[in-house]
């Protein structure tokens, strides 16, 4: 059993919902990546997402690809995040999921990128712009190498497609709450409700669903968590966070940790 199944399975048992937190590995310098993991897994952050900064992020808004821009500029490589998923996951035993485009993994090679992956103990990968039907080659090299694979699935996937999605995914379905890029949003509209209910009946038994995109309030988690999803993944707004206090480092690190414990306690379904 994966590290990744077993959180899952531990917070289900415990009536909990999974927090997944995601940034951008080496932003604002590759230097605070460890510190901000640390902030986020004190604030009760579950799973740890580290994004390798791309200079073409199609699914990111404008909070994450600057996010990329910063990163990028301090010299950030896909080599040393990955080290930094290996320094997370010794010191804090968190699994670490990496979010890449497929074009750093195509240029590095993906045998020799998953065989690094493996060595710094990765646990799961997510390539938002691979196509299932174009993963299977990907997913054996990935299995080989004990590395999960997490595919998306949007409003848009057909029942048909995302039974195929389902049974391509060994780690968890990455479900995409509403048309268009990442990027904060005020409300959490009824059609992801909706969404949660057309696909648990797909994923309910077979891999853990997880609900990303737009989700940045405690009262969103919640409401997911409450309509069966099995956990949240919370990005721009902490990387919000990360930009607005890049100068000052304690007062970002705190308001991180602040923020993911209050998202984690609207995961408690009890809460």
């Amino acid at each position: 059993m994966s590290d990744i199944i077993e959180v899952f399975q531990k917070l289900k048992a415990q009536g909990h919902g999974a927090l997944i937190g995601y940034v951008t590995g080496g932003d604002p310098k590759p230097e605070f990546t460890p510190r901000i993991a640390e902030a986020l897994i004190k604030g009760g952050v579950d799973i740890l997402e580290l994004g390798i900064p791309f200079s073409d992020p199609i699914a990111d808004g404008p909070t994450i690809q600057a996010a990329s821009v910063r990163a990028l500029n301090a010299g950030t490589t896909p080599h040393i995040v990955l080290a930094m998923a290996g320094e997370v996951k010794q010191k804090y035993g968190v699994p670490v999921v990496i979010l890449t485009y497929f074009n750093p993994v195509f240029r590095m090679g993906v045998e020799r990128f998953f065989r690094l992956a493996k060595s710094f103990h990765v646990d799961g990968i997510v390539i938002p712009d691979l196509p299932v039907e174009e993963a299977k080659a990907y997913r054996a090299i990935a299995k080989s190498c004990s590395v999960t694979t997490v595919f998306l699935a949007t409003p848009s996937t057909s029942n048909e497609r995302l039974r195929k999605i389902v049974g391509c995914t060994s780690g968890f379905l990455y479900v995409v709450s509403h048309f268009g890029v990442t990027g904060t949003r005020e409300t959490l509209a009824d059609s992801t409700i909706q969404l949660i209910r057309r696909f648990l009946p797909y994923t309910s038994g077979r891999v853990p669903l997880v609900v990303g995109f737009g989700i940045s309030k405690p009262e969103h988690a919640k409401r997911i968590i409450k309509a069966g999803a099995d956990g949240v993944i919370v990005g721009s707004a902490f990387v919000n966070i990360i930009h607005k206090h890049q100068s000052e480092v304690e007062k970002m690190l705190q308001e991180l940790e602040t923020l993911a414990r209050k998202l984690k306690e609207a995961t408690r379904t009890s809460a």
